[in-house]
């Protein structure tokens, strides 16, 4: 990638916890100058696991140092006077405030947009919620696991006779800030038209609903699907097996119909290759096959033979011909899997990230895209607790070192 990365020119004060913390990141990597901002005490999420070599150390949150990483770090106490008459004059030098604040908190404090804007009339300010600023549910506080049950993703994960589970990783988290980044842009596309900044009102909810949609579609259908494990469901259609076990592992298949019936239709012919397609197999026609009306009888004649012929296989011989044959699969990854993927590494995915003060440097995922024309970048790793104070507080804001020093000793930084 060449050029300069495209927000380089733009500055952007963090004020978020969880649900905001990729956002911040996100434009970070795009090149803005991000300044975390976290009460002198230091950010709780200091605290979240894992941890570096499973030491627990506010300074060696993994989970910190990925999700603020290509940000700066200041320490502020904006509910005070002085802090706030502080956060005012940063505000003058920046371009976007993230806040992930319970709705009507920065209003409180004298903070909100309206207030903002008349000091910074270009300022965009983005409010990651879970349920937004206002509706009944703008003042419900849940986890990221509330979150997900709420939007009917854990009634889908899990197996049928235990309780349903969640994600692995903190997707309403992740959806939600992600999400907040297009809309952010996007009023940064119309502020550079008009002049005109916005306060963007970032609902994660609605995204974690809409990244769900397949399953209302067939709510809307009456075809509901349930908790089934390795294998999925609509009320009234066979239960289809997802997941399969091969050799060294396992991998994501599904079985339908339509045009899929041609990845269908190529798995069988490579089974044929090795002998193991049985005839009947061969000699249905894959695209015209209509799932709603098989029998669970028939689909599970089918998946047998497929189940013998992918244990005699490792996840890489799948894959391979599948690429070549053009059946619609992929692999199922471990950790380990990913950092040896041939192709991040050749695509120079994963990039390490100097720690100094752990002597080390760790590897982090890097660019997600390409691009001719800009830049993405990792430029620092995630700042200590008020790293970068006196560089802004007194570099760039005009403090005098005596002033930083009575605001430290009254905790306001």
């Amino acid at each position: 990638m060449t050029g300069e990365p495209m927000l380089a020119p733009y500055r952007v004060l963090d004020l978020t916890n969880e649900w905001g913390f990729l956002c911040g990141r996100l434009l970070g990597d795009f090149g803005a100058d991000v300044i975390k901002i976290e009460k002198p005490c230091g950010d709780p999420s200091r605290n979240i696991g894992p941890f570096f070599r499973d030491n627990p150390d506010s300074q060696k949150s993994l989970y910190w140092f990925f999700y603020n990483a290509n940000k700066r770090g200041i320490t502020l106490d904006i509910e005070t006077a002085d802090g706030k008459e502080i956060f005012k004059k940063l505000i003058k030098t920046v371009d976007f405030v993230l806040e992930s604040f319970e709705p009507g908190y920065m209003d409180k404090l004298g903070l909100g947009y309206s207030a903002l804007s008349e000091i910074n009339p270009r300022i965009i300010l983005t409010s990651i919620t879970p349920f937004g600023q206002t509706g009944p549910y703008s003042t419900i506080k849940p986890s990221d696991i509330a979150a997900m049950a709420l939007c009917g993703w854990m009634y889908q994960c899990g197996d049928e006779d235990r309780p349903p589970v969640r994600i692995g990783l903190p997707q309403a988290y992740v959806q939600g800030a992600a999400q907040a980044v297009g809309g952010t842009l996007a009023a940064h596309y119309y502020r550079e038209t008009t002049g005109e900044g916005q306060h963007y009102d970032a609902a994660a909810f609605p995204w974690l609903a809409y990244i769900h949609q397949n399953h209302v579609w067939w709510y809307a259908s009456k075809k509901y699907s349930t908790r089934h494990g390795p294998r999925w469901e609509w009320t009234g259609r066979p239960i289809s097996r997802y997941v399969w076990e091969c050799k060294d592992g396992y991998i994501a298949f599904a079985v339908l119909g339509g045009n899929f019936g041609l990845s269908q239709k190529a798995l069988v012919d490579w089974m044929d290759t090795e002998g193991m397609a049985p005839d009947f197999m061969k000699e249905i026609k894959w695209t015209e096959l209509d799932f709603d009306k098989v029998t669970q009888e028939f689909r599970d004649r089918f998946e047998e033979p497929i189940v013998k012929f992918f244990k005699l296989h490792t996840r890489a011989e799948i894959f391979h011909e599948a690429v070549k044959r053009r059946i619609v699969l992929l692999p199922i990854y471990s950790p380990k899997d990913m950092l040896e993927s041939p192709e991040l590494n050749a695509r120079g995915y994963w990039i390490p990230v100097e720690h100094p003060e752990l002597g080390t440097a760790i590897t982090y995922p890097g660019a997600f895209f390409k691009s001719s024309e800009t830049a993405w970048s990792m430029r620092r790793r995630a700042p200590f607790i008020g790293e970068h104070n006196e560089e802004i507080y007194t570099g760039e804001l005009g403090l005098s070192k005596q002033e930083l020093a009575m605001l430290k000793q009254g905790n306001i930084i």
